[in-house]
């Protein structure tokens, strides 16, 4: 199939890109620097911005799922998350597209907020609380904008290994503990829902 993947360059979007060449799907990547991957026949690189309108367009055309993978490295205010959303929201609108939808950010957005472990509501609090606001709001537009979605909130990132083996939780309940998985395991899931779909229109949060 072919899979779309904004947000390449580097992290879950990186791991995204690889695993899905591995398996023999199209992958068509945007991202602001080069992605590291060597020259192959299924892969088209794009080099732009999530909101540029012609760059988004190139990207998402003929999609059967687009992965949304961004990243900042700034704790500063932003709002590329919910910037980039619109844009999205809009071209595939415009261009009557149906592909599945995954947009990863984090536990912590949204309602999950009430749910984070307090260690992790004080570290958000103090370095990450502007990022995952605009977070936030990427969820709210995608939520309501656009009918195959899928949103996945990782818990504390790792770089470990891929296993393949993770916990897919997709309710807020009181108690739940939501720790650490690593960038690979994300894009392990990730991939697997690309292919087929089994959450749409959920919140999903996974963890070991």
């Amino acid at each position: 199939m072919k899979i779309t993947i904004i947000g390449a360059s580097a992290g879950i979007g990186l791991q995204c890109a690889r695993l899905a060449l591995e398996k023999g799907h199209e992958v068509t990547t945007l991202s602001r620097r080069v992605v590291p991957l060597p020259d192959r026949a299924k892969l088209k690189r794009v080099q732009g911005s999530a909101t540029s309108p012609n760059d988004v367009k190139a990207v998402v055309d003929g999609a059967g799922a687009i992965l949304v993978t961004l990243g900042v490295k700034s704790p500063l205010a932003t709002t590329l998350f919910s910037d980039s959303a619109r844009l999205l929201l809009q071209v595939l609108q415009e261009t009557g597209s149906s592909a599945t939808l995954l947009v990863l950010t984090g536990f912590g957005t949204g309602d999950s907020w009430n749910y984070n472990a307090l260690p992790m509501k004080i570290l958000f609090t103090l370095l990450l609380k502007k990022v995952y606001a605009d977070k936030s709001e990427q969820e709210r537009l995608v939520a309501a904008g656009y009918p195959r979605w899928e949103i996945v909130r990782p818990g504390r990132l790792t770089n470990g290994a891929m296993t393949g083996r993770y916990r897919v939780l997709d309710e807020l309940v009181n108690g739940m503990r939501v720790g650490a998985i690593s960038r690979s395991d994300v894009a392990h899931f990730m991939l697997a829902q690309a292919e087929q779909p089994t959450y749409l229109g959920k919140y999903v949060a996974l963890t070991y």
